[in-house]
C-alpha cells in the first residue's frame, strides 16, 4: 500500500508560482483538505508503509488465487492458510469434511462414509489392516480426495502431521473467547519468529453448554489402526474457571468417518 504525503502536480507548481501561491492544498480519500504553507516545503514524494495486512485482526502475508494466507517464518516455509476450507473470513467455522471426502453433508457416520462397506472392518480405500477391509496399503491421501484441493484448487492441500506439529511449536498460543469481537472462541497463534498471527475457531458443542473443540485434519491416516486419523485437535471449557481444561495438540487420532474442519497449506 502506498501513501500519499503530498500531490506532485503541485509540487510542480512551485517552481513558477511561488509568489503567487499561499498554501499548497492535499484533498485525501476521505474528502479532507490538509493545507501546508509552501515556504515550508521543501520536498514532496511518496513512501511505501510498512504495515502489515490484516484480515479480522490476523496477519494476511499474500494470496494464491481467491484465498489468502500467512507466513509465520516456520524453518520448513510451509504458508498457512488464514480461513478454514468453506469459510470466508478467519472467525467463520467453514465446512466439515469427513477424511477422504471433499464435500459436507448432513450425517457423519460410518453408514454414510464414502470409502467403506457401512462400518470401520469394511474399509474400501486407505488401508493398511486385512481385520478393516480391503488392503491397498495407501496412507496419505490422493488428491482428488483431498479437500482442501478439490474445494481451493491444486495450489493447496491438506497438512501433514508433521507441518501441524511445526504449526503448533512454531508459534504461542492462547485461547481466546469472542476474539475480535467476532462471538468466536478458538485458539490464537502468534509466531515465535517474525510475531504474525493465525486463528482457529472452535466451534460450541451441540448438548455440550460451555465447552468447545475442534479437529483439523491431516494427510495421514494411522496405518496400525486405519479408522483412525492423525489431527491437530482444541478443546476448552468456555468458563474461566476451568481454564486448567484447555487442551490443544496435535497428532492426535480421530474418527476418519467424523466430520473434521480443514485448514489448508500451499504446496
Amino acid at each position: 500500500m502506498k501513501k500519499l504525503i503530498l500531490s506532485s502536480l503541485a509540487m510542480a507548481s512551485l517552481a513558477f508560482a511561488a509568489n503567487a501561491v499561499t498554501n499548497m492544498c492535499v484533498k485525501t480519500a476521505d474528502g479532507k483538505v490538509v493545507k501546508y504553507d509552501v515556504e515550508n516545503v521543501a520536498e514532496v514524494y511518496y513512501e511505501e508503509t510498512t504495515e502489515t495486512p490484516t484480515d479480522q485482526g490476523v496477519t494476511v502475508s499474500g494470496k494464491e488465487g481467491i484465498y489468502t494466507y500467512v507466513d509465520l517464518g516456520l524453518e520448513s516455509g510451509t504458508k498457512w492458510a488464514t480461513y478454514n476450507v468453506g469459510a470466508t473470513k478467519p472467525t467463520e467455522y467453514g465446512d466439515y469434511f469427513a477424511w477422504g471426502e471433499t464435500k459436507p453433508k448432513e450425517d457423519y457416520s460410518w453408514e454414510t462414509y464414502k470409502w467403506c462397506n457401512g462400518d470401520e472392518t469394511s474399509l474400501t480405500k486407505y488401508n493398511t489392516k486385512s481385520d478393516y477391509g480391503t488392503v491397498d496399503n495407501k496412507k496419505v491421501l490422493d488428491a482428488e480426495d483431498d479437500a482442501a484441493t478439490a474445494n481451493w484448487g491444486s495450489a493447496w492441500r491438506m497438512p501433514t502431521p508433521v507441518e501441524q506439529r511445526e504449526l503448533l511449536e512454531g508459534c504461542d498460543w492462547e485461547w481466546v473467547v469472542d476474539f475480535n469481537g467476532s462471538g468466536v472462541n478458538g485458539q490464537l497463534g502468534t509466531s515465535k519468529k517474525n510475531g504474525n498471527t493465525i486463528f482457529l475457531p472452535a466451534a460450541e458443542l451441540s448438548g455440550f453448554e460451555g465447552f468447545a473443540a475442534s479437529s483439523y485434519c491431516s494427510s495421514l491416516l494411522d496405518e496400525d489402526m486405519p479408522y483412525y486419523v492423525y489431527q491437530l485437535s482444541s478443546t476448552c471449557y468456555l468458563d474461566y474457571s476451568y481454564s486448567d481444561h484447555n487442551y490443544f495438540g496435535c497428532n492426535d487420532n480421530g474418527y476418519r468417518d467424523r466430520a473434521h474442519s480443514v485448514r489448508a497449506v500451499l504446496r
